[in-house]
């Protein structure tokens, strides 16, 4: 993590802000100064500060998403400076503090820029295009029947610590955004191994990774030529191994559906 400055006293900077007022609008960088800022809020409460001046001046305030603020939710997804949730590693920006900055700085912050995630206004995109890929497979269908005992399935501890660092995405789209080719491999192998690691995701195993990665392709997202910043630039250090695990998965199961009988249940695993 880069090493964060220690200030005792109130800094002030410039943001540089994305201003667009709609999808089909056009859009502009716009300055605002901000002074006086407790170095030790977070970007989240800056952004508030200055949308409340804003009010007061009856000016409109900056669109930004937002929800537990904890690094959580994955909604907090900006730019700042060139990089997705900021200058510092496996956060999200909501847990990026003035601290990280200097006095007197300019702060660049931008949506995330990508075709498959629209623009609404401001510094909010549109993400649902994540909520299509894992509708389209990223969920357990069979009957579970009623809750069991926790060790009632034996599962080896590196295999749950495998699918719980996978669990651990928050789907918030930093992958896509620093990503040259804006590819969602990474939130997709993560969606895939999540469940493909567990005995219970192996019935629909290769009707998930086969559906997962044709909607993503579907929506145009591109492909992934193995750069790595999309784990560099996630807030919660999901790897990119789990981009090859899911290759392997496709190829798999790809094999598998080319000869199976066409009466056979789609994307059985056996």
């Amino acid at each position: 993590m880069v090493a964060e400055k220690s200030s005792a006293k109130n800094i002030s900077v410039t943001l540089r802000v994305w201003r667009q007022a709609g999808p089909a609008q056009p859009g502009k960088f716009v300055d605002y100064p901000a002074k006086d800022l407790n170095p030790n809020m977070s970007f989240l409460e800056m952004l508030d500060v200055i949308n409340d001046g804003l009010e007061q001046k009856g000016e409109e305030p900056i669109s930004f998403a937002h929800d537990c603020r904890e690094g959580i939710c994955g909604t907090c997804s900006l730019v700042i400076n060139g990089k997705p949730h900021g200058p510092n590693k496996s956060i999200a920006s909501c847990q990026t503090y003035m601290r990280s900055f200097s006095d007197g700085e300019v702060i660049v912050v931008e949506p995330f820029r990508a075709a498959p995630f629209p623009i609404v206004k401001d510094l909010v995109t549109d993400r649902s295009a994540f909520d299509k890929i894992q509708q389209a497979g990223g969920f357990i269908s069979i009957r579970t029947g009623a809750a069991c005992d926790a060790n009632a399935t034996p599962i080896p501890k590196e295999v749950a610590d495998l699918a719980m660092d996978a669990a651990q995405c928050i789907g918030c789209g930093a992958c896509v955004a620093a990503c040259k080719n804006s590819s969602a491999m990474l939130f997709v192998s993560a969606k895939v191994s999540q469940l493909g690691l567990l005995p219970q995701g192996q019935p629909e195993r290769d009707s998930r990774v086969l559906n997962m990665v044709a909607t993503m392709d579907s929506l145009g997202f591109g492909n992934c030529t193995n750069q790595y910043e999309c784990s560099a630039a996630c807030p919660k250090a999901v790897s990119h191994d789990f981009i090859a695990r899911m290759n392997r998965d496709y190829i798999t199961a790809s094999f598998r559906s080319a000869f199976r009988p066409k009466s056979a249940a789609a994307g059985d695993g056996a």
